[in-house]
């Protein structure tokens, strides 16, 4: 790393510098004098800041220097990076097993961190939840992409799709929403203008492609991926998944142009879904 800033030289002796000049006393630390400064005694030239700090000498600061500071960014560590992930990662778990009101301290248990760790990174349970429905959303919006790279039949992509949004439990994130909750902040507003964009033109696709019966619209597939994939109540989530994918698969099935049946109502549109 580099420990001289262009412009800023040490002495050659690795005394005090030229007036205009910053001696490093360390790696990551500068002592920077002003014209006129005293000289750093002797005894005194063996103490180093701590790192990542810079030391401003008293002249200096009579002459409108700042006070001494840290150049630390807040960058957060990789450990704590993981244990937040850890954090949401159970919570979706449990959220969607035992549903959203299941005890913090098994969220931090099954995340395996303390409470101490989980109540810094979220200090309370719409916090959690915010970032639990933020991020099956954000996944959701991904499978969503991935299909679309992934199959050139634009119906397998939007069946692709659909299997891969239920094993992200989007049907779970109805009653995770339901309590103490802001539903319009913006950033969970813009992952679900994401998500539904991305579902809009699968859809699209698909028709386009004379693969989708066109009496239907993205507002249909939500609804019935949300309801297909909803977990019941006295069930393990976890128990029910085969049931879940054959259920999805004759939902698909039911989507295939010619159509077999004239479909009662009108199509949900994503209007339609908002006024509900």
């Amino acid at each position: 790393m580099e420990t001289v800033a262009q412009g800023i030289a040490p002495t050659a002796t690795g005394g005090t510098a030229r007036s205009g000049t910053a001696s490093v006393t360390k790696p990551g630390t500068a002592s920077v004098a002003g014209p006129g400064a005293a000289r750093v005694p002797e005894s005194g030239r063996g103490r180093a800041a701590e790192p990542g700090t810079v030391r401003v000498t008293e002249a200096a600061a009579g002459k409108g220097a700042a006070p001494t500071a840290s150049c630390r960014t807040a960058r957060p560590r990789a450990d704590a990076l993981r244990n937040r992930e850890r954090i949401v990662s159970a919570a979706r778990e449990l959220f969607v097993e035992s549903g959203p009101d299941v005890p913090l301290d098994d969220v931090a248990r099954r995340a395996g961190v303390g409470n101490a760790t989980l109540y810094r990174n979220f200090p309370d349970r719409a916090a959690l939840t915010h970032e639990v429905v933020l991020a099956v959303t954000s996944r959701t919006t991904l499978r969503a992409e991935e299909a679309v790279a992934a199959e050139s039949d634009p119906f397998a992509a939007l069946s692709r799709f659909v299997h891969a949004a239920a094993d992200e439990r989007i049907g779970a994130l109805c009653p995770m929403i339901s309590g103490v909750f802001d539903k319009d902040h913006p950033d969970l507003l813009a992952e679900r203008d994401r998500l539904e964009e991305a579902v809009a033109g699968l859809v699209s696709r698909a028709q386009s492609a004379g693969r989708l019966r066109t009496d239907i619209a993205v507002g249909d597939v939500l609804v019935a991926l949300s309801q297909l994939t909803r977990p019941l109540p006295g069930i393990a989530c976890q128990g029910i998944d085969r049931f879940t994918h054959r259920h999805l698969q004759l939902f698909l099935d039911g989507l295939e142009t010619p159509a077999r049946s004239e479909l009662p109502g009108s199509a949900a549109t994503l209007e339609d879904l908002r006024r509900s």
